[in-house]
């Protein structure tokens, strides 16, 4: 009699399960459906976008930035036509796998999904600000070190260098922050450098512009005085 008892447990145990399964299979069926379509659509959104990049030549107007030369010293290939359409790609994919995880009812995975399909544009946005960063510094050095050498000064590729790393840090600190790593880090690193700046040009003016500085209050004194 237990005997049976016990069989009777295990044959409705079973059935249930053959039953929950069977409901499930349906949403199985459609997750794997729906992610196998996203797959497709990612790798034709993926190579249409890159197509596009490079139709418009954007890697060639990267290149002439001398933006590759700096990738090369770290033996990277730069490819930004490339890079954005693996970003589509991956992007879509996590998307329709989003849906495939909602459609099975998986809410911690689907959260988590969720943040990193939120992450992703910040990716996009932080790369093009620091290649726009880049490119800045790349001109303002040349304009720096031209003005430099037109007015016969010393220092033109010190100061050509200076402001390259100036502008190039405060680019990675911006990508840095749009990425939403050490915010609060780069705040007080932004913070400390202009205070920095401040002080080296105040103490700057004081001590090398002292003589220059009374000159001028002097003449508004005389001026103030005579009339």
């Amino acid at each position: 009699m237990i005997v049976q008892n016990w069989a009777d447990v295990a044959v409705a145990s079973l059935q249930q399960l053959w039953f929950s399964f069977v409901g499930f299979l349906p949403e199985l069926i459609g997750a794997l459906v729906i992610f196998i379509i996203g797959l497709i659509v990612a790798a034709g959104l993926a190579m249409l976008v890159e197509k596009v990049l490079e139709s418009i030549r954007l890697n060639t107007l990267v290149n002439k930035t001398g933006v590759d030369e700096y990738f090369k010293r770290g033996g990277l290939e730069l490819n930004v036509a490339r890079f954005f359409g693996r970003l589509t790609y991956w992007f879509i994919v996590i998307a329709f796998f989003l849906a495939a995880a909602d459609i099975l009812r998986f809410t911690a995975l689907s959260g988590f999904l969720q943040s990193v399909l939120l992450y992703i544009p910040r990716i996009a946005v932080a790369v093009l600000i620091l290649l726009t960063a880049i490119v800045v510094a790349n001109f303002l050095k040349a304009v720096v070190r031209a003005s430099v050498m037109g007015a016969k000064m010393h220092s033109a590729k010190f100061l050509g260098a200076l402001t390259w790393w100036s502008v190039v840090v405060f680019g990675l600190l911006a990508a840095l922050s749009q990425l939403g790593i050490a915010v609060t880090i780069i705040n007080i690193i932004l913070t400390g450098f202009v205070v920095m700046v401040a002080l080296a040009g105040g103490i700057a003016f004081g001590l090398g512009g002292k003589d220059y500085a009374s000159h001028l209050i002097g003449r508004l004194r005389d001026e103030v005085e005579h009339r």
